[in-house]
């Protein structure tokens, strides 16, 4: 079965309606602005280092 193929009517409403990127392939990912990649790594990045900060600080106290 093909990845990018809907299963059924509703999903592929889903997909067509509202947006669903659940089936976004890496070639698409790659032709975003640079500035929208580049926010995209700060919150990433931002959101493990607190995640690991919280860990390290809750196993000191």
């Amino acid at each position: 079965m093909d990845k990018n193929k809907p299963f059924n009517d509703v999903i592929d409403h889903i997909n067509k309606i509202e947006g669903n990127m659940a089936y976004v392939s890496k070639d698409a990912i790659k032709k975003l602005p640079k500035a929208i990649k580049l926010i995209g790594f700060f919150i990433a990045g931002f959101l493990s280092l607190t995640i690991l900060l919280m860990i390290i600080l809750n196993l000191l106290t």
